[in-house]
Parts: structure tokens; sequence; C-alpha cells
């Protein structure tokens, strides 16, 4: 997610339609000590995202959206595979459930928490066990609220379903934590007159009538608030840059002139997402892109495959270099843990500065010093322990500044040769996995042969500018 750097402190996958033949499941007598999944995974942050007990492999989304009503109907294809012998499993969904069933067999459901909907299968799950869940389900997406937030994004033109660090339980149910990541198809109705953009390749568009279905389809493992759809009327192009497809589409609701104008930065994304790789390795994806709403979301987000942004002006190409920046620090390399989110924006801010260096603006040392005599004297913005801010601070401009400023300060301390092994090795080592501020740390000791414990201290937790000093990369 990129926010306005201001004083603000605020390999193919089979889809389900093939579902494997799968033996009939075992009498609850033959099932070792079934437990009840639990509610959460175990994330302090937000205890009930996420859910414990099985592993997702695979979504199956097929949604219809009315624009006039405002009403989502939608049944979902789940496959899991059970971690535990399972009496009883939860998956994360706000919007009300017409029906579950596992396996093609009905299954119980009840509604403990809003949040969260609990199923109870005819018969305890194996561990080890891959089974089906299908949930139909419809309701009004905008009437719905979870750990104080609002997310639906829609007017009678257009729909885009973005927000961190939650959106799937808004349209779909899903085991939401970025700690269990799954391959998705997702197929979205609307009329015909609009077009559908979501993550990863477009497969088809159908038109029946007065109403089309699009498939888009990602094949690499993605967490669950990063999936989205768009529907909405779009200007599109796309394209192959050096062996890499993009796609990007820009609302038609915008005015003309400002319309033309985020055409032109959309379609940077393929040269800025060729000098990421340069910098950070080979892209992580099967495709690039990015998305430009006629909506207010009040910030860009790093949805995988195809960021989605608010207007911009032609001169925050950084945002875009953002956000792209995610794909590799967020998107591919996610989160174990919602405290850690400084590592994706930390990084992705220092990829802005890396970006303005080598085209001849400030560099990146120069920016650091700037930033410490800028922000010194605000006591507040050095309080926030940045590896641990809280979950009403995750998203204050000490992650992105003070993030940002680790990592410049970083590469002065350890020198661009072992900060540049860091990055790459950091991105490859993780590709498609997880991790956290004691790896990245220890990585970094690795690599750079030096005890960096003082310098992270001194960059992430302690309440006070750090030192001008050479051991802290100044």
């Amino acid at each position: 997610m990129h926010l306005a750097l201001s004083r603000r402190l605020a390999a193919a996958v089979t889809p389900l339609l093939l579902l494997p033949v799968l033996v009939a499941a075992p009498s609850a007598a033959r099932v070792a000590d079934p437990v009840a999944g639990a509610a959460g995974i175990g994330d302090p942050y937000f205890p009930l995202d996420g859910n414990g007990g099985y592993d997702v492999q695979h979504y199956d989304v097929r949604v219809a959206y009315d624009f006039d009503t405002g009403r989502l109907r939608g049944r979902t294809q789940v496959r899991l595979e059970a971690t535990r012998s399972l009496r009883s499993l939860h998956l994360d969904l706000l919007l009300p459930v017409r029906s579950v069933r596992i396996d093609g067999r009905a299954a119980e459901f009840d509604r403990p928490q809003h949040h969260e909907l609990r199923i109870t299968p005819r018969e305890p799950v194996a561990a080890g066990r891959v089974v089906s869940v299908e949930v139909r389900y419809a309701g009004r997406p905008a009437r719905l609220s979870y750990a104080g937030e609002g997310n639906w994004l829609a007017d009678g033109q257009e729909v885009v379903t973005m927000n961190q660090p939650h959106m799937a339980p808004w349209w779909f149910p899903a085991n939401d934590h970025p700690l269990d990541k799954a391959t998705m198809d997702v197929r979205v109705t609307v009329p015909r007159d609009r077009q559908v953009v979501s993550n990863g390749t477009l497969v088809d568009r159908r038109v029946v009538g007065r109403r089309a279905t699009t498939h888009w389809r990602s094949t690499d493992p993605m967490a669950p608030y990063l999936a989205f759809f768009a529907a909405g009327r779009y200007a599109v192009a796309r394209g192959v840059h050096d062996g890499l497809p993009w796609y990007v589409a820009v609302s038609k609701e915008l005015r003309r002139p400002v319309a033309r104008r985020a055409m032109r930065l959309m379609k940077r994304t393929p040269t800025i997402t060729q000098w990421a790789e340069s910098v950070l390795g080979d892209y992580p994806f099967e495709s690039t892109g990015g998305l430009t709403t006629s909506l207010r979301p009040g910030f860009a987000l790093e949805n995988q495959t195809r960021p989605t942004y608010p207007v911009l002006q032609s001169q925050r190409v950084v945002t875009v270099v953002h956000e792209i920046a995610h794909q590799w620090f967020g998107d591919s390399v996610a989160l174990a843990r919602w405290r850690d989110i400084w590592l994706n924006e930390g990084a992705a801010t220092f990829m802005e500065v890396l970006w303005t260096e080598e085209r001849g603006g400030t560099s990146g040392q120069d920016w650091l010093v700037e930033q410490h005599e800028a922000w010194s004297p605000e006591r507040g913005f050095w309080q926030v322990r940045v590896d641990d801010p809280g979950p009403q601070r995750i998203f204050d401009t000490p992650v992105y500044l003070r993030g940002g400023m680790a990592f410049q300060a970083l590469r002065h301390r350890i020198g661009e040769q072992d900060f540049r092994a860091l990055l790459r090795t950091w991105v490859q080592e993780r590709a498609q996995g997880h991790g956290t501020t004691e790896e990245f740390v220890a990585l970094a000791e690795q690599v750079s042969g030096e005890d960096l414990d003082g310098f992270f201290e001194a960059w992430l937790r302690a309440p006070r500018p750090p030192a001008r000093t050479a051991a802290n990369g100044f």
C-alpha cells in the first residue's frame, strides 16, 4: 500500500471444475481425536484473522454484482487440506450464507461471530485429507464492517475490491491471513457493458444475453487480501514487454484529459517492472499491470500482479514504483505476521528513493540525512516502534518512512555490494513464501558478516532519532 509521505500519522493449477475424485470419507470412528478448528490463525494483531487446522490449496470464486442494488451473490469452492483431524472448521466471511457443502454433501453451519463461518461436516475430516468446501452466499457488502473497517468501494458505475489488511471477507470466504496463500480462479458476472479486471491472466469473457462473465486465473499462490476484482467501463491496453505480459486499465468515468494522463502513467508499468528486476531479480509472477479507478480509495494497493490506484498526478510515478516493488516485498515474500509490515513498506519506500537517485535526483544518502533532520524534532514519529507498531498504527508514516530510512541506512552501513546481495537473496530464497523481521536481520548479518543488533535497535525500536554515527549508517 502507498500512503502520501506527509506528516500524516494515520506451473498451471487445476481449476476446481476438474476436482479430483476423492475416496469416501472415513467414518467418525476412524478419525483419530478430531478437534474444532480454531477461529484464528494466531496473529495477535487480529485474533480472528485466518483459521486453524487446514491449508487452502485453491479458491474458485464465482460472483455476480448488481450495480443498482449493490447486491453481490456468490458461489465459492475452497479446496483445502486438513492439517489436523477436524470435527468443524472456520472460514472468514461477512456476507449471509445460504448453504455449505463438503465434497457435494450438505454440511451444517452457523455464525459464532459475524466475521466467522463455522462449518460442521457430517463426519469429521481426517488429517491429510483434501476436501472441497462450497459456500453459497449473498448480500450487500457496503453494509458490512469488520475490525472497524467498512471496505466496500463502489458507486453506480464502478466497483473495486481493494483494501488492506482485510478485503476478502466482503466478497468471498477465505482463510484470511497472509500465512495461507493459495492459487485462484475468479469469475465475475456483471452487465455486458461493463468490463472486469482481476489478478493474473485473463482466461475468457462469455456474454449471455445482457450479462457477461469474465474469468481471471492466478497460477501463483496469493494472500487473500491481495485478490481483487474491478468492474466498470475501462480503457484497456495490453502487450508483452521483455517476455512478460502486461495489462493495464483506466476508468472511462474519468474526464478525458485525466484518463489520458492516467493511461500514460499505467503504460509505464512494464518498464518500471523491468527496472525493479534489475535491482531485485526476476519478477515473481505471470503478468504485470495496473488499474486506475474513478473511485476515491485514498491510497494505492499492491494487488498481486495488478496494483490498483486512485487518480495520480503524472509526477507520482514513484507511487507505481512503490506498488511494483511490493510484488517482491509483500506479495511474493509475504508477511508471517502483521507486526512486520515495515519490511514491506520500508522496502517499497526505499525503492522510490533508489528510482529517484538513479534518474539524477536526490541521492539515497542525502535523502536519509534530510529526513533525519526534518523528523528529529517530532517525538511522536520516533516513538512508534516500527517492528511492532500495534494494529491501529500499521499504516502510520513512521512504518513507511522510518522503515525506508532504515533500508537506506543499512545500504550505507554494509556497503552497496552486500546490500544488493541481501535484497536479492531475501526475495529469491523466500519467493512465494513468508518472512519476519528476525529472519531479515539474521540474513543481513550473514550476508555482511557484521553484528547489526545495535543498528536495528536504533532504527526500528529506540524511541528517539538514531545518532548520526557510522554504526547507524550515516
